[in-house]
Parts: C-alpha cells; structure tokens; sequence
C-alpha cells in the first residue's frame, strides 16, 4: 500500500475512533438554551394567564413577557460531541452540571425547589403590585416548613401563625431566627403562636384569628460553619390575605425569576390604559414583598429568546446588567431596573416615547 494512501487511511481510522469515543464518553456539563416567553397580559393554554375577581379590571394592550431558560435534565449524561457542539452554538450554554444541579440534587428535588420559589415569586408579585397601587395587604409571619427529627417536629406546624418568641413580637421572619439564637443551646424558646386551623377559620369567617397558644421548645444545637448556635428546626415565611382574589395561571413553569413580569402584568390590568403603549416588553427578575428587583440566571439565554419573539425592550436586573450586555441581540434594548418603581418608570418612558431618558445597561 502506497505510504501516502496508509496514512490517509490511518488519519480516517483515528478520526473515526475520536468521534466514536466523543459519543460515548460522558462529561460533567449541562446545558441551558432559550426557553419559551410567555406574555402576563395575554392567554395561555386558551385561559387567561393572570386572572383577577373582586377587583375592577381593565383591558391592556402590548406584551409584558415572561421569559424562561430550558436546561438538560439532572440524568441526562451529555457527551463530548455535544458538550463541543454547545460551546460553539451561539444560543446555546454549556455548563458545569453542578451549576443547575449543585450537591448532586436529583431532578425530582429540582422540580419540587423550583415549584416552590415559583408559588412564592407569584405571591411576592401580588403584594408588591398592590403595594404600588396603595392597596393594603394584610401579611403575617408563618412556620414554613418544619425539619423532621427536630425539636419543632409535633410542636409546632406549616401554617402557624408565629405572634411571638420569648414575649417579644415578630414582625418579619427573620425576627425568628434572631430571637430563637438569643438563647443558648438547650434552654428554652417560648413561642405564642395562632394554629393554623384558627387562622384558616378566622379567614373564612371574615374576623381576627382569637385562638393562640404558647408553645415551650428546647432548642438543640447547629454547628453549621464551625458556629454553635440554638435552633428550634422551623423555617419562617410571609403568608397574606389579599382583598381579591389574584390567581396567576401558569403550568410548567419554575423558580422565583418571573416575579417582576407577574407583578406589572397585575398592576397594569389594575390600572386604565397601557404599561407598555402597546409595545413588546420582556423582562425577568425576583421581586421581594416589598417591590425589590433581584438578579436571575441565564440572563443571556433569556434575551435571546425575548428578542426571536419580537420584544424590543427587556427588563434587566441591576446586577445582571453587566452579563446582559456582554452579547444583547441586535434590536434589543437593555434596561436597567432595581424596583417595581424602576420598572414603572421605564415603561412610562417607553409608552411616551422618551427611549432616551432609559437607563440602559451599560456595555461590558
């Protein structure tokens, strides 16, 4: 065999085995790619995405889009081929897979956390949309969620209502914590507490929970980061009463990061007229009960999906800013946003036409 036909063909051979080999071997990435956007204001599934009793609604025009990221699932094992084939696709991102999935979180406990920061992103965007409109929203601080095997397990439960600790009231859930870590690991915290079956009958029947009762727990101890303190074994949380009914319509949908679309979509079916003068908007971000816009993974997944649908402007977390404007889609403006109050500003500007008083995310 001729040398030169003997080395094409022990060239083809080791291609042919580097590929094969780039099939099966597995590597530690995932990968995100633009996920569906979904408009607040609009339909979904054929039924409206925000749906609203009790409370006189108005008509609006334009697009306040949600928008997502899609990743690869917790199981799925990507190949060397593909990882490649990701880092050169513009609209896609690989990514280390302990990233979307860190401590080796199964898909089942991804799914569940995600479902979970998506109910509280919901109820975050109702009071801060009615905050904004002046409505009072009445908001109390509930056992979350309580950790088996500890000293609140039996004692206290999901729902409670949480009035005080030690005699002293508790406004906000970290009051809590700061209250329980004043003791010493192994005396005593006392809790006055509203059980939940009270306050769910006080709700029901319209009037002032009466019913509360002190509950006596021994702390036990966390050594969590070296640091020994007291804990009883709850998570605290917000829950509220709001004085219409606001139910927000969105299935397959996960985590915390559509908060602020959810609350403007609120505000502006409350309000006459238009948020957006009938233009496209998109945006994302975490919203607090208090209007506060936090920062949100795959920013630059998410832009890239908002501008294939046609948004012209995109809502962007202050602390995003710098990582959207590294690669913005031609055509798609940037705008910075720290609040609620931020964002309505914005869109005041955009339905006036004043784009040049936006403030931008700034390049690099």
């Amino acid at each position: 065999m001729p040398r030169r036909t003997a080395t094409m063909l022990a060239s083809t051979l080791m291609l042919i085995a580097l590929l094969c080999a780039g099939v099966f071997i597995p590597v530690p990435y995932s990968e995100m790619s633009p996920g569906p956007t979904v408009n607040t204001l609009g339909d979904h599934d054929g039924e409206p995405v925000l749906q609203i009793d009790g409370h006189k609604t108005y008509e609006a025009s334009g697009h306040l889009n949600m928008t997502t990221v899609r990743v690869t699932s917790a199981e799925y094992k990507m190949n060397l081929v593909e990882a490649v084939y990701g880092w050169l696709a513009h609209d896609n991102r690989v990514v280390p897979h302990e990233t979307l999935y860190p401590d080796g979180k199964t898909e089942e406990e991804a799914t569940q956390e995600n479902a979970e920061e998506f109910s509280q992103s919901q109820e975050s965007a109702k009071v801060a949309a009615l905050k904004a409109l002046d409505i009072p929203v009445k908001s109390w601080v509930v056992v979350s969620t309580v950790v088996k095997d500890s000293p609140a397990e039996g004692r206290l439960h999901a729902g409670d209502v949480i009035k005080a600790v030690d005699g002293t009231a508790v406004k906000k859930p970290a009051d809590v914590a700061e209250l329980v870590t004043e003791r010493e690991p192994g005396q005593d915290v006392v809790f006055t507490i509203v059980p939940a079956e009270e306050q769910a009958a006080a709700e029901k029947e319209g009037r002032t929970p009466t019913k509360t009762r002190k509950v006596t727990i021994t702390t036990a101890t966390s050594d969590d980061a070296g640091e020994k303190r007291a804990i009883v074994g709850i998570s605290a949380g917000t829950d509220h009463t709001f004085p219409f009914s606001i139910d927000i319509k969105l299935a397959d949908v996960g985590g915390p990061s559509a908060g602020l679309m959810f609350a403007l979509g609120i505000y502006d079916k409350l309000t006459p007229g238009d948020l957006t003068g009938g233009k496209f908007v998109a945006g994302t971000g975490t919203i607090d009960d208090n209007g506060k816009v936090g920062p949100i993974g795959g920013i630059g997944m998410k832009t890239i999906g908002a501008r294939d649908k046609g948004a012209q402007y995109f809502l962007t977390p202050a602390d995003n800013c710098a990582a959207a404007a590294e690669d913005t889609p031609d055509g798609l403006t940037l705008v910075k946003v720290g609040t609620i109050d931020d964002a309505l500003g914005a869109l005041k500007d955009i339905r006036s036409g004043k784009t040049a008083d936006l403030p931008k995310c700034p390049a690099g």
